[in-house]
């Protein structure tokens, strides 16, 4: 015989374990590489921030509470205005969850779009994936205030704006994370679907979608909980909503701190029932229970 077998010689515990003592001290050694470097970058950019900043942050430090004692005190003593305050506040705060609902509903279908022609394997144009994917990737960058200033300097104030604003970003956050989901589609029965002469729209809509529309609409359910905190911050910078009241109440300072007080309130409020609710929708498309 012209060949010979190479000879398997088995590894012993003690070669187990110092190799496995090697990889936990190389493990060990990057981690704490990356923690000291997280930790120069934290200290040095706190110092640059301390140093561009007109007061320092020790001083100002010990009246960090000064403005929520004050409007928690005129609240307590203007008690009884609080509800007539929230009544005056309800058109802005009904705005305010219009511009989320329409921002989620437009935003979750221009990102569905993007993500079926950024999923290789799924696009019905394959050249054209890197295209879609960077254009999620630019709608996402953006923040949506940055977006809004824009637009409300060419359009002007009100919802339209933040509306749009708002919408570009969903699309860029949706379009991500919509893709991330098509990658795990079987593609059994879109083969089955295509092999009796099914357009791509038909195997998208017969195939795909049945597959992830329960984490589509999980998704979209968590996207307006965070639309209605970013349409309400929208609001300070002339977007309309109840952002827009509470900024007019806390720029008039003592005298209409009960006015701010009532709108945090609402605001709270409403958070708390749109992430209740919308929990409760999710856990239902995820584990069959509740919807």
């Amino acid at each position: 015989m012209g060949f010979s077998m190479a000879t398997v010689v088995p590894l012993l515990p003690r070669d187990i374990r110092e190799e496995y003592m090697l990889l936990s001290n190389r493990r060990r050694m990057y981690s704490g590489i990356i923690l000291v470097v997280f930790a120069a970058l934290f200290i040095s950019g706190f110092r640059i921030a301390e140093m561009r900043n007109a007061g320092g942050f020790a001083d100002g430090f010990s009246r960090i509470l000064d403005f929520p004692r004050e409007v928690v005190v005129e609240a307590w003593e203007k008690a009884g205005n609080l509800p007539g305050h929230a009544a005056n506040a309800f058109p802005a705060l009904l705005e305010t969850f219009n511009i989320a609902m329409v921002s989620t509903l437009v935003g979750c279908a221009l990102g569905t779009f993007l993500a079926l022609g950024g999923t290789r394997g799924l696009a019905r144009w394959p050249r054209l994936v890197p295209v879609a994917r960077r254009v999620s990737d630019l709608c996402r960058a953006v923040p949506e205030i940055v977006i809004a200033l824009v637009l409300i300097f060419v359009m002007g104030g009100g919802p339209v704006p933040a509306m749009i604003a708002i919408a570009l970003h969903t699309a860029g956050a949706q379009g991500k994370l919509f893709s991330e989901v098509n990658e795990n589609v079987d593609l059994k029965p879109l083969e089955g679907l295509e092999s009796v002469g099914a357009s791509w729209w038909q195997r998208t809509w017969l195939g795909v979608f049945p597959q992830v529309m329960p984490n589509y609409l999980s998704y979209s359910l968590l996207r307006l909980e965070i639309n209605i905190r970013a349409s309400a911050i929208l609001g300070f910078v002339g977007a309309g909503g109840i952002g827009y009241e509470l900024r007019n109440a806390m720029t008039f300072g003592q005298g209409k701190f009960d006015e701010a007080a009532a709108i945090f309130l609402m605001l709270f409020a409403t958070i708390v029932v749109v992430d209740q609710v919308s929990s409760w929708l999710r856990n239902g498309l995820t584990d069959g229970k509740g919807a």
